[in-house]
């Protein structure tokens, strides 16, 4: 059996390789922050992250890849959190375990032979996993990607590709959201592979490896292909180009920071449906949004972006079902709004248990006790009802309060195993800064313990934070969490 790889700047048309391996910045509108596009420069423009996958197996059916090992590395890791990775797994990507938290997905798309399917891997991690050093006026990191596929005890292809990334300040080396994407097509014949995939910075020892199981689909002409969530694309022209896309591995957006997931969606050959319908249905087989999109004839293939509007889809993962109509091809892949990287939600209820320090309980209560058919029409009256702003698109009420939770994290992290749920965390965010702090240290040689005392004038609350281990895990004394707990509910519903 022999499968095809298209180079860069191979034969097929529609798509500039970047034979050096540099990476460019770029800007889009539709994405919350600039990514780093690292071993694709698509005609002469860097498109900016991002876009969704289907499943690691046949188009129509549920993201099912099978995870083996995880090599380590041997540096300081810097790793995902447990629920973030079970999240990924959970939601069909690849995610992979050791110094490097990168992120994987597989989409399928139709090859110009029938003996191939067009498929299209992509891997996105954080610039912090990499070792940058100073180039010039920028800041450099090398890293590779390996890729290897067997049938059985046969290696069917392997690729490796070393690649740069290149930005401009040392504040872009930190970020941790998914801020360097690398991507390949391949041409690969239907069956199944397995797959191990290996990340490594060639700035350090840093890496990081996984193995799934992948099915790749014999698409039939007219069948659609994969959903592929992007901000930017140029549809391809016919089935022997390459779309010009960059995808989002961790098929992810940010409630508060994107408004729409555009998907795109194509079908190839004569029987290509003229008209797809979508829908995305969230807890409990919940429908979370309904819509329909027009595929525009391009050469021999049909081909449209759906634009699936976040505010609809809910916290946590979804699924969009696209069916052509008047036929039973039907597509899927998941989905996930989140409150961001460092805030992983799975569902409706874990949302709640956040907003805790929003709004007053019985508000939640309302919002808790709805059934999955209620929940919808209650959580918009929630945000209309909470924003503050309600001319414009963001909900910035809760925008600033999430971006609390992550301060919190940051601020409190020794304080407990979550930052923002230990008890310092909840006076800040329950109720802002204190107007003064006094840290008694160790200069009382009666004292048991280091004292920390918080100062809430508005509240007439002064607020004991004791230290007992001398590492900095603070904790309110047990006598005063009912005074804290009372200027909370105060606080929540309007009163001094």
């Amino acid at each position: 059996m022999r499968l095809s790889y298209p180079a860069p700047r191979s034969g097929l048309s529609g798509l500039q390789g970047n034979p050096t391996g540099h990476s460019t910045g770029g800007s889009s509108g539709a994405s919350r922050g600039r990514a780093l596009v690292a071993g694709l420069v698509l005609g002469g423009l860097a498109l900016t992250a991002c876009a969704g996958n289907r499943s690691v197996g046949a188009p129509g059916g549920d993201p099912t890849p099978t995870a083996g090992r995880g090599g380590r590395g041997a540096g300081a890791a810097i790793q995902p959190g447990a629920e973030m990775q079970g999240l990924y797994r959970g939601m069909g990507l690849i995610s992979g375990i050791g110094a490097i938290p990168f992120v994987s997905s597989v989409s399928f798309l139709q090859s110009p032979t029938p003996d191939s399917t067009l498929t299209l891997v992509a891997m996105s991690l954080p610039a912090r996993a990499l070792g940058f050093t100073r180039e010039d006026d920028r800041y450099a990191a090398v890293y590779v990607v390996r890729i290897e596929l067997r049938q059985g005890g046969t290696l069917v292809r392997q690729l490796e590709a070393k690649e740069t990334v290149r930005v401009p300040t040392f504040r872009e080396t930190s970020r941790t959201d998914e801020s360097v994407i690398w991507q390949q097509f391949l041409r690969l014949a239907p069956g199944r592979y397995g797959m191990t995939m290996v990340v490594r910075d060639e700035g350090g020892i840093r890496n990081a490896a996984e193995e799934v199981s992948i099915e790749v689909p014999r698409l039939a002409p007219g069948a659609l292909g994969s959903p592929i969530a992007v901000y930017e694309i140029i549809p391809r022209g016919s089935a022997d180009s390459l779309p010009r896309l960059l995808a989002r591995p961790r098929s992810t957006v940010t409630f508060g920071a994107d408004s729409i997931l555009p998907v795109y969606v194509e079908a190839t050959g004569a029987d290509a449906p003229a008209r797809v319908s979508a829908r995305v249905v969230g807890e409990g087989d919940q429908v979370l949004w309904e819509g329909a999109v027009d595929l525009t004839q391009r050469g021999n293939l049909r081909s449209a972006v759906l634009p699936v509007p976040v505010a609809n889809m809910g916290i946590g993962v979804s699924t969009l079902s696209i069916a052509a109509q008047g036929k039973a091809d039907t597509v899927r892949t998941r989905l996930m709004v989140s409150l961001g990287d460092d805030l992983p939600i799975a569902s409706f209820q874990e949302m709640l248990g956040y907003l805790r320090y929003f709004t007053p309980p019985d508000r939640l209560k309302g919002l808790r006790e709805a059934t999955p058919v209620q929940r919808a029409a209650l959580w918009t009256e929630f945000l209309r009802s909470t924003d503050p702003l309600p001319g414009t698109p963001e909900h910035e009420g809760l925008r600033d309060y999430f971006a609390r939770i992550r301060q919190a994290n940051l601020r409190f992290r020794d304080d407990a195993q979550v930052g923002w749920m230990s008890d310092r965390a909840a006076a800040f965010l329950g109720l802002g800064d204190p107007d003064q702090i006094y840290d008694t240290g160790f200069n009382d040689g009666s004292m048991r313990a280091r004292q920390q005392v918080w100062e809430y004038r508005a509240y007439r609350l002064q607020l004991v934070f004791q230290d007992q281990t001398g590492f900095g895990r603070w904790r309110l004394a047990p006598n005063q969490m009912s005074d804290l707990q009372n200027a909370i509910r105060r606080r929540l519903a309007g009163l001094p």
